[in-house]
């Protein structure tokens, strides 16, 4: 009787241990991590010496090894281990050339059949092969003896994987026994929950894979439509996740108390990689407006159309006034030196087509006196103004190469970027992503687009996407109307916006004592642009 009554609390204890190893498999993250964990467990509940999991490839036509565990030779491959098992040792088919099943193989049986396969001795069991049991059993010293092989079937009863332990121990005596009854039950209770926390995590992981593909397709959509801005959608992450890992890292300030959990930089990448979806709806034609004059084409064409229709009715009024009886050398006189002006004034009008930061008043104004200079004949025999108005709006645009109505059109991009993101029903862990998102053209001064948010309406991760557009955009070397600034001017201008109120200034320090422009720098500047 006191062996039963022992038997019995030892089962229980063995039960509370299949409750407890339940509950922490179910929430295991990690998927390298829970395999460690079902194959530490399934040793733990039934005294085994070792313990092999194997993964069912997609196909279904392969077995290959994922973790390995002997505590007597001390041999761990895969999981926390740096050694991947799969890199050691070979797969294991299924079926055999010919297509029949390679029932031969213990693992591969149950894999093929779903029934758990218990020996006592491996070495005297007849229907299996076991040659490369002994071979590793002579190179190593070990005695390879009790078996217990047991399918992992997900909720649909679909084989995902096998579990394999070997050399039951007797808890007294520490000598290698059979796999009891008792010990293949737990190990099928076990291998049954482990199967379905596998798939979960599997299928948790396939959706996360696939939303972050669909994310990267609406990237690739957008790089597609426009080459101008798909590199900034790939850089702005990048740089972002540097600013908050520098900030993470901050231990005094403001920010001392800023700390990022695996999930929260997920969140924040996530983000970052949606910050300009709402670009998919802004004409490509607006985009990429590499001149002032640009729409389909570049109209700066038209205008040397005219040019030419100007000199030559000035040449054709020089032949007029030499048939009319004036001087030849007077009339040629006239003619060049209005060639002349003509040529200094067109090659302004082309210098005023590129954009730039700040173009300067009496550029501007010399604009406006070219247009007020000439006039030129059309087809239809009548005179007209040589530029129009909409083309010195945008010949005169002071910074850049988008005139106010194309601004407003860019800036929507925004505002549809919000409306696309608050459109998706975001998880709990994803919940923050719109805000962080739809933040970054918001200003700390509250002058910002589109909703004017000030400092304290705006999370922290807003704001250093904020500084991220910004500072890739200074730098960008990709950008059809200007070249990407070096290092030391792109500072000076962020600097002068922190000073206006444009951007946070405690991250702003992060950034440039934290060295984030630096390696950021490293990474996507070209050497000519890294300067003092």
């Amino acid at each position: 009787m006191p062996e039963t009554a022992a038997a019995l609390e030892d089962v229980f204890r063995r039960l509370d241990q299949l409750n407890d190893i339940g509950a922490s498999l179910s929430n295991e993250h990690d998927l390298e991590r829970l395999l460690e964990k079902i194959v530490l467990a399934a040793k733990q509940i039934t005294r085994a010496d070792g313990g092999t999991l194997y993964l069912l490839s997609e196909d279904r036509r392969f077995l290959h090894f994922e973790i390995v565990r002997t505590d007597s030779l001390h041999i761990a491959f895969g999981g926390s281990s740096p050694q991947a098992a799969s890199s050691l040792f070979p797969r294991l088919p299924l079926w055999r050339a010919d297509g029949t099943p390679n029932d031969c193989m213990v693992a591969a049986y149950a894999a093929i059949t779903g029934a758990t396969v218990n020996i006592a001795d491996a070495y005297v069991a007849k229907g299996f092969d076991f040659s490369g049991t002994r071979q590793f059993d002579a190179r190593t010293g070990y005695r390879s003896q009790s078996f217990l092989t047991v399918p992992m079937k997900d909720h649909e009863g679909e084989v995902i994987g096998v579990l394999q332990l070997i050399n039951a121990l007797d808890p007294d005596s520490g000598e290698v026994v059979a796999f009891s009854p008792a010990d293949q039950r737990l190990a099928e209770s076990l291998a049954s929950q482990a199967a379905v926390a596998l798939s979960n995590r599997q299928l948790v992981q396939q959706l996360e894979l696939l939303f972050e593909s669909f994310v990267r397709l609406i990237n690739l959509a957008i790089d597609e439509k426009s080459p101008y801005t798909g590199g900034h959608c790939q850089r702005v992450p990048e740089l972002t996740m540097m600013l908050a890992e520098a900030a993470d890292a901050t231990t005094e300030g403001p920010l001392a108390d800023f700390k990022l959990t695996d999930q929260d930089r997920y969140e924040l990448r996530i983000a970052a990689l949606l910050h300009d979806c709402g670009k998919v709806t802004t004409p490509v034609h607006v985009v990429d407006k590499a001149t002032k004059l640009q729409t389909l084409f570049d109209r700066i064409a038209l205008i040397d159309t005219r040019w030419e229709v100007v000199r030559r009715d000035a040449e054709i009024a020089k032949w007029r006034r030499m048939a009319d009886g004036q001087p030849a050398e007077a009339a040629e006189r006239d003619y060049q030196a209005f060639c002349r002006q003509l040529v200094s004034d067109r090659e302004h009008l082309r210098r005023a087509n590129i954009g730039c930061e700040k173009m300067d008043e009496a550029a501007i104004a010399r604009v406006r006196q070219i247009a007020e200079a000439y006039r030129w004949q059309g087809p239809d025999g009548q005179e007209h103004a040589f530029l129009s108005a909409d083309e010195i709006e945008n010949l005169t645009i002071r910074s850049g190469t988008l005139n106010a109505a194309e601004r407003e059109i860019i800036n929507h991009h925004i505002v549809a970027t919000i409306r696309m993101l608050e459109q998706l029903p975001w998880p709990r862990h994803l919940k923050n992503v719109p805000e962080y998102a739809g933040g970054h053209h918001e200003r700390v001064d509250g002058k910002g687009y589109p909703r004017g948010l000030k400092r304290e309406q705006m999370s922290w991760q807003a704001r250093m996407m904020g500084i991220a557009d910004i500072f890739e955009a200074l730098t960008a070397k990709d950008r059809p109307y200007k070249e990407g600034m070096g290092l030391a001017q792109a500072l000076e201008i962020l600097e002068g916006l922190c000073r206006r109120g444009h951007i946070d200034p405690d991250l702003y320090e992060v950034f440039v004592k934290g060295g984030v422009f630096q390696r950021y720098a490293e990474a996507f500047l070209v050497p000519g642009q890294i300067d003092s």
